[in-house]
């Protein structure tokens, strides 16, 4: 609401202010009680203009996402509210009283990073030799306090921050979660880590700040006092001489890069820049790594060995990036308050070379570079877009998944690119000016080297890929582009000084955490009013947007080349099930508020859906049906229950009961097949259930680190994956199928030695599985034999042009379908084709297509019969239940 005039009382702070203006138009906010229901978090004052940016508290439970902004100006002694804005859910209505309490949560909260990460349910091969687990840390998960989310009337969760490494790659982590507070279900989870490039192969990292002395300098406190600062030297990597800011520290007796110089006469905190070459990224992420020291020199002039560990070019540029924002907008800092700037350089991955950088929310973490990339801060866009996110955090705090946060990524480029630009001195008519990362690589050009060019013009809504948070924290690299190529533009045509003043104010004075591309596009046009530009210019700033498809109702212009059985479905974590010519489903309600209950329906697309589970406060996920019975898994805040109910209607049976989450259920003439850990510490196993068991039958009993996963069920016969733990040689992996008729087991011949295997699907004439036979970018092969063990071929090799990065298979008797990403160059820019999407083959492997051409993410697939493939597809910008009858072919 912008325009206003409203006089509010002067006298106290501006929150209360604020707060008192809401008081007194509660009509026309609706907010039945300010004082109370928001709770005062910053306040920017820029000259004569305040805005004060408040938190929506649900019953003193804090709401994600929930923030009012109220602005005023403050002129001889009286305040005028001139404007507000932000989000506040008015319908929130949910108990804050807890069924779940944290430690449960803390334990659903790491069972569901497990799940989501990696390819497959074994992780990565850790033994040593001498029977000692060489893995790192296990996932742990700390208990951050009660939020609401905002949809529909709320739903109350445990906010869990889960951090350690990835099973199956070893790369740190740092999730958010947040857990169902009523039933223990993750309904949300997304990366903490602001990385510069798209994670995923070879990038990553998670983890929380820890202390020691050290680590006392990565917060608030200033160095000492009488350490005097002094102008030293240095070299860029791309061998320009630089001036840098150090300090002499007497007792190292050396020179050390320590800048007091700029905060000085406020905080008196510092920049500095630290050596981390001997620390792998899984250190230093979210934790400060013991015994690192800033870098030091005996003279003032550091030489070659700090410009090839691009430390001269971090703590050159973090100066640079702090003298933008405190010259062009009067920011003292990332938080505005003079906060500590701290720069780790040189990580590693595991000793190997690390091309990424990423803000943890602490500090900036620069990686080594390798043989084609330079150390990521030997570019100052990169350097701007870290410092940038710390920034974005201090302000807005745009939540790191979906559009919110591409729009973060987006405004970390803009300003990391108008930052470089500037300094550097590049029009911005020039072809390359709006190129991030170009000045990284070591032989290729600059358009070659660039991450991302914001000066793609091709690059609009139409461009969105939709896809779920596990996949870039849902399209926060991969879809910034449509939002910072706006900015982009809009700099061009307004010019640089105007532009960034809108950014800038948009940022800390509209936008919220939970904001969209068309909340952002509404911030910088009333920013842009705010400051009074001309006509001329107002219609630049629009035309902008639009040139980039980003209008009202953007979303419904995208196209698919599916049916769809069920639409937004807004459930994580959960399969989809067919067969008999029905499938089932998870589906919460169009808020995606209420606890999931299973649906099912013919694969036809022919009647009405039915809802199969029961409407009690329980998660129902897993579904697995063979056109008579739906089976699936119920999560509450007691355990999982594994229920079954005829199609045709009648009593649920509960089948068995665990404490921890039931995957890969399967379900064929009364036989049920799942996998499931009984408790932490003890690995994944393959059960079945035969009609009338009480208890289930384990494929594998013995050995804590022996494991059997990912079944398939056809014939009355199991196939699964088995790691095997043996002495000298570590792991071996194989694929087995137990016959239950005559309790014989045959054993999967394998072309070479496998270091993993991944889903498998059985058939009356054959077995599938993926094969992992080389350590590479993941790859894999689609394997086949017939059911006796014979006649064993890849249909899709592991190397080659042709390799995929398959996660998931599913089989019908003419077909086997892969959920995959298609192959590229290491550090390769993401497109479409490399998010997950369906490649089908024919059961002879003769022919190889696409299923759907639709651009987003598409996942838990399975076979409805033939060649038809039900799943869940997420082009739209959220997860619909669509089909397909046959491949779409190459998709060219």
């Amino acid at each position: 609401m912008e325009g206003l005039r409203d006089p509010v009382k002067a006298t106290g702070s501006a929150a209360d202010a604020a707060r008192g203006h809401l008081v007194g138009k509660k009509g026309r906010y609706r907010i039945a009680n300010p004082e109370r229901d928001l709770k005062p978090l910053q306040t920017t004052a820029v000259g004569a203009s305040e805005t004060v940016r408040l938190q929506q508290r649900h019953r003193g439970v804090d709401v994600l996402g929930g923030q009012y902004l109220v602005r005023m100006d403050k002129k001889g002694g009286k305040r005028v509210v001139t404007g507000t804005s932000g989000k506040y859910f008015t319908g929130l209505s949910i108990d804050v009283k807890a069924a779940v309490g944290e430690d449960l949560a803390v334990e659903r909260a790491v069972e569901a990073v497990e799940e989501q990460l990696g390819t497959d349910k074994f992780g990565r091969d850790d033994a040593t030799e001498d029977g000692q687990s060489a893995a790192a840390p296990p996932l742990t998960g700390t208990a951050r306090g009660p939020v609401v989310l905002p949809r529909g009337a709320g739903v109350l969760t445990h906010h869990v921050t889960v951090r350690g490494a990835d099973p199956a790659t070893g790369e740190p982590v740092l999730r958010e979660v947040y857990i169902d507070a009523q039933a223990g279900h993750p309904v949300l989870q997304y990366s903490g880590i602001k990385t510069f490039g798209t994670p995923g192969r070879g990038a990553g990292a998670g983890g929380r700040a820890g202390s020691d002395t050290a680590a006392a300098r990565a917060a608030d406190d200033p160095a000492p006092a009488e350490e005097p600062g002094v102008r030293g030297s240095g070299v860029k990597f791309d061998g320009k001489p630089v001036e840098l800011q150090l300090a002499e520290d007497v007792s190292r007796k050396e020179y050390v890069m320590r800048d007091h110089s700029r905060m000085r006469d406020s905080s008196k905190n510092l920049l500095a820049t630290w050596d981390a070459r001997g620390k792998s990224v899984g250190d230093v992420s979210g934790a400060w790594p013991a015994d690192i020291k800033e870098f030091g020199s005996p003279s003032p002039s550091f030489g070659k060995e700090a410009t090839d560990a691009g430390a001269v070019d971090a703590h050159w540029a973090a100066g640079k990036v702090y003298d933008y924002y405190k010259k062009a907008h009067g920011r003292n800092s990332l938080n505005g308050r003079g906060m500590t700037v701290n720069s780790l350089v040189g990580v590693t991955y595991f000793g190997m070379p690390y091309v990424n950088a990423f803000w943890d929310g602490t500090k900036m973490v620069y990686g080594s570079g390798d043989a084609e990339y330079r150390p990521l801060s030997a570019g100052l866009d990169v350097v701007g877009h870290e410092m940038t996110h710390g920034v974005v955090e201090n302000s807005a705090d745009l939540v790191y998944a979906g559009q919110s946060g591409a729009m973060n990524e987006a405004i970390a480029d803009y300003f990391g690119n108008a930052i470089k630009t500037d300094a550097s001195g590049v029009s911005m008519d020039s072809p390359d000016s709006g190129l991030m990362g170009d000045t990284l690589c070591r032989t290729k050009s600059p358009r070659e080297c660039a991450v991302r060019d914001l000066n793609d013009g091709r690059t609009t809504s139409k461009s969105f890929l939709g896809m779920g948070f596990g996949t870039d924290n849902g399209g926060v690299h991969l879809n910034s582009t449509i939002f910072s190529g706006a900015l982009w533009d809009m700099r061009k045509d307004v010019g640089r000084t105007l532009a960034d003043k809108i950014v800038y104010k948009a940022l800390t004075e509209y936008l919220t955490p939970l904001d969209g591309f068309t909340e952002g596009r509404a911030a910088v046009l009333a920013a842009a009013r705010a400051l009074n530009v001309s006509a001329k210019d107002l219609d630049t700033v629009t035309r902008s947007f639009n040139a980039h498809g980003i209008v009202p109702h953007w979303e419904q212009a995208i196209g698919v080349d599916t049916d769809q059985l069920l639409g937004r479905l807004n459930v994580t974590d959960s399969d989809t099930g067919a067969g008999g010519g029905w499938w089932a489903v998870s589906k919460s309600d169009d808020s995606g508020s209420e606890p999931y209950s299973i649906r099912a329906g013919r694969t036809d697309g022919s009647g009405s859906p039915k809802l199969i589970s029961p409407n009690d406060g329980r998660y129902h996920v897993n579904p697995a049906t063979d056109g008579k019975t739906v089976v699936w898994a119920a999560r509450g805040p007691r355990g999982v229950d594994l229920l079954s109910r005829p199609l045709t209607g009648g009593p649920i049976k509960k089948l068995w009961s665990n404490r921890k989450s039931i995957y890969d259920v399967r379900v064929e003439g009364g036989v049920v097949v799942f996998s499931a850990s009984v408790r932490t510490g003890v690995p994944i196993r393959v059960a079945y259930l035969r009609p009338g068991d009480e208890e289930p039958t384990w494929v594998d009993t013995g050995g804590r680190r022996n494991a059997t996963a990912m079944p398939s069920l056809h014939g009355g016969k199991i196939a699964y994956g088995r790691r095997t733990y043996s002495r000298p040689g570590g792991y071996l992996y194989s694929v087995e199928v137990l016959d239950l008729a005559s309790g014989t087991t045959t054993v999967m011949p394998q072309l070479g030695k496998p270091i993993n295997v991944g889903q498998t699907g059985i058939t009356g004439k054959h077995v599938f599985w993926l094969a992992d036979e080389v350590t590479d970018q993941g790859q894999r092969a689609v394997r086949r034999a017939n059911l006796d063990g014979t006649g064993v071929v890849d249909l899709s090799k592991e190397q080659g042009a042709d390799a995929l990065h398959p996660t998931g298979l599913t089989t019908s008797e003419e077909a086997v379908t892969v959920t995959s990403e298609a192959a590229s160059a290491p550090g390769a820019p993401y497109r479409n084709e490399m998010l997950s999407k369906l490649w089908q083959f024919s059961a002879d492997g003769a022919n190889r297509g696409r299923v759907s051409c639709n651009r987003g993410e598409q996942s838990a697939a399975v076979s409805a019969g033939g060649k038809q493939l039900i799943w869940i597809d997420a082009t739209t910008g959220h997860g619909d239940l669509v089909t397909r009858s046959r491949p779409a072919g190459n998709c060219g």
